[in-house]
């Protein structure tokens, strides 16, 4: 046996001595992830970290340093991330047991009232207020926690859950004692980071939990923060704040940094995050779409989900461009943007006397009430980007002691206000763009500021072009509650259709994620910019960062309801009750803030989250690993690609089975007829049919369906109509066929809706039909 790994070691030098670069070139290395066969250690190895030691050594390039490991895995999935030449990875993917080298992605971040909003003020009782509510935990992976904030008092928790395997890591400014029953676990994880980037500057970060940044505070307290009284920014959205479930345990793990989120680093933090008990993961961050056996989150992902563990992921902020969607992958809940109720107004008072509304969350020096000279910053420029106010941008002689009107877009809102300020500026005006429409953010501004939508941003700039001395007045107007229409589609959330199976409807649903209040670090002011010293408790700030985090607590109330439901019986529940339409009115549509039209389904998937309707959802369309791996058949996914998402037990594609993506059983409908065979307008009529199962999670009943599209000579064909269940548990299936008459031309898209009630349960899904 010794023989023979000798023999081994001496064939793997000489091919590596073959490959080495010409004397004096050194070949740059970058991070690969190295997804392993469990099942092929060799049996001379004792165990897997000893297996992948001795194969990375095999292929470190001779005279070169040898190839660094990162991190070993071994729950989400099994191998280990290095630093490799390319020659390095391509050598190791050729090695026996080796079933993929992956090179590292960089993601970034997707960046109070909304109980009310929610309907969960008042209806408590709807949730356990202790047991087992106390024994989920939500892992949040993100930007770490600033643990003395008064979202993590753990006043009336009982102790730590005894499944509980996780720990609270020391590091720079942050003790193990810094933990407790609310904030029950703290690690970080920054080797791939440094790796990739170079030593962290630790007078700008900390190596550590601690969040240096804000954003992890935030979404952690959003999803399960303690209820704080008196919880305000600068006065604004006063009020309690506390997280979707309050009850529940938070654990962080720090994973994203000052240059970004590395993808060797999030697989270390999902590993420990499941190996350390967490129920459900919420990652408010993203890196585009790639294919699933490539998408490090997916992988992470799917690997949760075999131990029970719902992941919940930020959907983007690259819209309202369609086809702009992270994470979409099936058994991945997607998580969109809306807006609450809420709203901070302030209003732009012209010299000609007219008046429009926006907002902004400025609290500083109040602004001149008398009128103040107006300026385009595209004419106190001599840049062509002038009208941006990038810095360095403004002409200190043209702006001095004037409200300047920006154009959105490219730098970040709140550096704007700091350039018109640094150049002599009394205000600013933030006027939209086509890409923002008419959504408002507000922001903690640094000067006298008001956002205002593209129409009105677009009549300020004529008024400054016809009047001879044009002025204006801001005035700052406080907190304003049950603004309606509400909830409106952001503008910033991404938008399907998904780019990488068309057939899979997403984004999942939408939650609130404008303007929302939270926790925040006590190491950066409000709007996050270095020249910011104020220093705040909580932060009102918008994303799909924000709406993720919500949807990760309710995941977490309803398992905490329902602790025997599966992620993907939870996941259905929360889209099968969300609202499409407008409640307490004619049931008009969500609307859409980029445009101010109807949204649809590409933009809000199910609907906005309804978390008192979810509790009790009647039915529920549940999946399973096996169900998974038959999708992932249907993409015709090779066995390597299979195992390195699927690690419980061995799978495959039977070569005797037919495999249909529209038979994973989710709970919308995507039809994607494709124009490759015919020319739009050919009357050859198509069909498309689903397949589903429901599942009974309430009492008994009948429950007859309803389905309609909005697109003409498009039938959908339920079969059968009518399913009547007896008792818990059981289970029920049907087909829908969507026939088209006749091609469409490539782009067009239709919508509707599948419903089915026993007249006290709905259980709707939203269609999606598009030509390709």
């Amino acid at each position: 046996m010794l023989m023979r790994r000798l023999l081994l070691l001496v064939v793997v030098a000489l091919a590596v001595a073959a490959a080495a670069p010409a004397e004096g070139v050194t070949e740059q290395r970058a991070t690969y992830i190295v997804h392993m066969a469990k099942s092929a250690m060799p049996a001379e190895y004792a165990d897997h970290g000893e297996w992948y030691g001795a194969s990375l050594r095999s292929v470190s390039a001779g005279g070169a340093p040898a190839a660094k490991m990162l991190y070993a895995y071994d729950t989400v999935l099994h191998g280990f991330s290095a630093r490799l030449t390319e020659q390095e990875a391509s050598d190791m993917a050729g090695m026996e047991g080796v079933l993929a080298v992956n090179p590292e992605t960089r993601y970034e971040l997707h960046t109070t009232r909304t109980p009310e909003f929610l309907g969960l003020a008042g209806n408590e009782g709807l949730f356990p207020q202790s047991g087992t509510a106390g024994d989920v935990v939500v892992g949040v992976l993100d930007t770490g926690v600033w643990p003395e904030s008064k979202s993590y008092d753990d006043a009336g928790l009982g102790e730590v859950p005894s499944s509980w395997k996780g720990t609270c890591m020391a590091g720079a400014d942050f003790n193990s004692s810094a933990c407790n029953r609310k904030l029950i676990g703290a690690r970080f994880f920054n080797r791939g980071y440094e790796a990739a980037m170079r030593p962290m500057d630790t007078s700008r970060e900390s190596r550590s939990p601690r969040d240096d940044d804000g954003h992890g505070t935030h979404t952690s307290s959003t999803a399960a923060g303690a209820a704080v009284a008196d919880a305000d920014l600068f006065g604004f959205a006063s009020g309690t704040a506390r997280g979707m479930a309050p009850k529940a345990r938070v654990a962080v793990y720090k994973v994203c940094w000052l240059g970004g989120c590395f993808s060797s680093d999030i697989l270390a933090g999902m590993d420990a995050a499941v190996a350390d008990g967490c129920g459900v993961l919420s990652l408010s961050l993203g890196g585009g779409s790639a294919d699933y056996a490539r998408d490090s989150v997916a992988i992470g992902a799917f690997a949760a989900m075999e131990q029970n563990v719902l992941v919940s992921c930020s959907a983007g902020n690259a819209g309202p461009g369609s086809s702009t969607l992270s994470n979409v992958a099936p058994w991945i809940t997607t998580v969109g943007a809306g807006t609450l109720d809420r709203d901070f107004p302030a209003y732009v008072l012209l010299g000609n006397g007219k008046n429009y509304t926006g907002v902004s969350l400025y609290a500083g020096k109040a602004p001149p009430t008398t009128p103040t000279p107006l300026i385009y910053a595209g004419n106190a420029s001599n840049s062509t980007s002038g009208n941006l106010c990038m810095p360095g941008t403004l002409s200190p002689e043209k702006v001095q002691g004037k409200i300047v009107v920006c154009d959105r877009g490219i730098s970040a809102r709140v550096q704007k206000g700091f350039v018109v300020r640094d150049a002599g500026g009394a205000g600013m005006v933030l006027a939209n763009t086509a890409a923002n429409g008419q959504e408002l953010v507000a922001d903690a501004h640094l000067l006298p500021a008001a956002g205002v939508g593209e129409k009105e941003g677009s009549a300020i700039k004529s008024y400054i072009a016809s009047a001879a001395k044009p002025t204006a007045t801001i005035v700052i107007a406080g907190t304003q509650v049950n603004v309606r229409p509400s909830p409106l589609v952001a503008a910033f959330s991404s938008r399907g259709p998904n780019m990488i199976t068309p057939e899979i409807l997403k984004p999942d649903i939408i939650g609130p994620g404008v303007n929302i209040l939270a926790a925040w670090t006590g190491k950066a002011g409000p709007t996050g910019l270095a020249a910011d010293t104020r220093r705040v408790s909580f932060n009102i700030i918008s994303g799909t960062s924000m709406s993720c985090p919500h949807v990760s607590g309710l995941a977490a109330l309803l398992r905490s309801a329902h602790p025997e439901w599966s992620p993907a019986a939870v996941r259905s529940a929360l889209m099968t009750t969300a609202y499409s339409t407008y409640t307490g009115g004619a049931g008009s549509p969500i609307l859409d803030a980029a445009t101010g039209a109807a949204a649809t389904p590409f933009d809000y998937g199910a609907g906005h989250v309804d978390p008192t309707r979810a509790v009790e959802p009647g039915l529920v369309y549940d999946l399973g690993t096996g169900d998974y791996v038959d999708f992932l058949c249907a993409l015709k996914y090779t066995p390597n690609m299979i195992a390195a998402l699927a690690r419980s037990k061995a799978y495959g594609c039977a070569a005797n089975k037919t495999y249909s993506v529209s038979n994973l059983n989710y709970p919308s409908f995507s039809v994607a007829y494709s124009t490759a065979n015919g020319e739009a307008g050919d009357s050859g009529a198509t069909t498309v049919t689903h397949t589903r199962t429901l599942t009974n999670v309430g009492a008994a009943g009948t429950y007859k369906v309803d389905a309609s599209v909005s697109m003409s000579g498009v039938t959908v064909d339920v079969k059968p109509t009518e399913l009547e269940f007896t008792a818990i548990g059981e289970k029920k299936s049907y087909t829908v066929s969507f026939t088209a008459a006749k091609s469409q031309p490539s782009g067009t898209a239709g919508f509707g809706r599948l419903v089915w009630s026993d007249g006290k349960h709905t259980v709707a899904s939203p269609i999606a039909l598009t030509w390709t």
